[in-house]
Parts: structure tokens; sequence; C-alpha cells
């Protein structure tokens, strides 16, 4: 999916918004998409690796780790301070999970030829950030449980499941079909633009915060891009793979789980819709300068 696809079904989703007025059908989509869909997307993605295919590009599975202990350290120390707890929450998410396929994938095209290492980049995100995130808004929601009580919470979402369950097939050296797994990663794949349309669907900038904005930029593209440009020496395919991918704005799964929690999730979209373009903005700044 291209940039002017994504950015499309993002707009069919608003335009729907104001042509139906019920929520239930869009309700209906969010449900489908990622209880369902991105569960068998998730599952698919991750069984289909093995350690040895994780291991081929191993400065870019070390470069998923370090971008997101960094965002989380930050956005986590940054958060002591916050009152609301909410968005605390909801800040170290949108800060961790980046949107590695949807936006990550057309944008390192740009700079690319071949995609291998961002698509490394994006499974192994997808394989840390996903439960962190999970178990982040299933902690804060419900007002700081027990760690067996946020563990049961975030497993009853169907992709950190399955998602832990392909991990066990990789750990285990168990090797399912490739037809069932490509069946599936078909099926799933249309979590994709069906969670772009939802996305859509729920933009509204009357909670939009111009400070949200800049605290979710600060640790979700600004630390990452520095971090990451002053520290990686790595051939140039690498070094914009891993550039692009760690610098994208949050992703659209993440603000999914928000909706999810009940946690923030109105400003996080505002937040979302704006870094979204404006990282666009400026990765096309720099393809045009490099």
């Amino acid at each position: 999916m291209n940039i002017p696809e994504m950015l499309s079904l993002i707009a069919i989703g608003f335009l729907l918004k104001r042509v139906i007025k019920s929520r239930k059908p869009f309700s209906v989509i969010r449900f489908l998409a990622s209880n369902v869909l991105l569960a068998f997307y998730v599952f698919s993605n991750v069984a289909s690796k093995d350690l040895a295919y994780l291991m081929e590009v191993r400065v870019v599975f070390i470069y998923v780790f370090l971008v997101i202990g960094v965002s989380f350290l930050g956005a986590y120390l940054y958060g002591l301070r916050l009152k609301d707890e909410k968005w605390k929450a909801a800040l170290m998410i949108l800060s961790i999970y980046p949107n590695t396929v949807a936006l990550g994938f057309p944008i390192a095209s740009l700079f690319l030829n071949d995609l291998t290492p961002a698509i490394i980049y994006a499974s192994t995100n997808t394989l840390i950030a996903l439960p962190i995130s999970s178990f982040i808004a299933a902690h804060y929601s419900s007002g700081r449980a027990s760690l067996t009580e946020t563990i049961k919470r975030a497993l009853k979402f169907p992709p950190v499941s399955a998602n832990l369950l392909a991990l066990f097939f990789v750990l285990g050296g168990i090797e399912l079909p490739p037809q069932f797994l490509n069946m599936l990663n078909k099926i799933g794949w249309w979590s994709i633009p069906l969670i772009l349309i939802y996305f859509g669907s729920t933009i509204n900038l009357r909670k939009f915060e111009v400070k949200k904005l800049i605290e979710v930029a600060a640790f979700r593209i600004v630390l990452p891009f520095i971090f990451v440009f002053l520290t990686l020496k790595a051939p140039r395919d690498i070094f914009w793979a891993v550039l692009v991918e760690a610098s994208m704005p949050p992703a659209i799964v993440a603000n999914v789980i928000l909706t999810q929690y009940k946690l923030k999730e109105e400003e996080a979209i505002g937040v979302t819709i704006v870094l979204t373009l404006l990282a666009i903005l400026l990765f096309v700044i720099l393809r045009i300068l490099s």
C-alpha cells in the first residue's frame, strides 16, 4: 500500500462518518479489523519467520530494542510529572509503537530498492511493541491492577495472544504449512485498509492539543530520529531502513489499542493524524535533499 492509497482510505473513513451518523457500523469494522483480521495478520507474519531470519540483519534487530527502549524510557520519565494517568499511558504507547507498515514501507521505498531491512524492522517491532503496548494499556485502564490481572486483560486482546502463540512456534522450531500461513496473511491483510477506514471515521480535532502533539512528537519521532542518526553506522540501505522505521508517527494499531482500553483515544487520534502528515512532509524533503 502506498501513501496516496493510505490517505485515500483515511479520507473515505472520514467521509463515511459524515454520511453515516450511527457509530455501530464503525464499531463492527473496528471489531472485525482489530480482533479478528489483525490477529490473523500478526500470527501469519510472526509464525512465518525463524530465528535465523531475524538474525540475518542483526543491527536492525538490535536497533528495534534500542529505539523502543529509548522512546519508552523518555516517555516514562517525562510521564512521572503528568497528573493524568490515562494520558501518561497513552503517551508511552504512542511513543513506542511506530507505523512501520502502512506508512513506513511506502516511505522506506523512497530511499530503498530492497525493503528487506525495513520488513525485518517492522516484523520485530510488532513482535515487541504490540504486547508491551497492550500490557501498558491493560495496566493503566484497570487502575494499575496487579500483574496477574494486567496480563489477563492484555491476553484478552486477540492480536496479543496470536503474537505470543506465533512466537511459541518460532522458538520451538515448529514450522506451519506455508500455504496455511499465506492464506491467513492474505485474509489478515484486509485489517490494514479496514483499520485505516476506521481511523478516518474517528478523526476529530476538537480535542486536539498542541502540547500533546509536541509530547508525542518528541518521544515518537524526534528522539528516535536523533538517536539513530547519531549512533547507527551501517550501509546505506540498513541506515535508511532503520532511520525511517524508527522515526514513523504512532501506528494506527496503537490508536486501536487506546480505543480498546478507553485511554484518551480522541486526543491520540488528532495527534496521530497531524504527525502522520508532518512525517510524510519530513521524509519527502529528506528524499529531495539526499
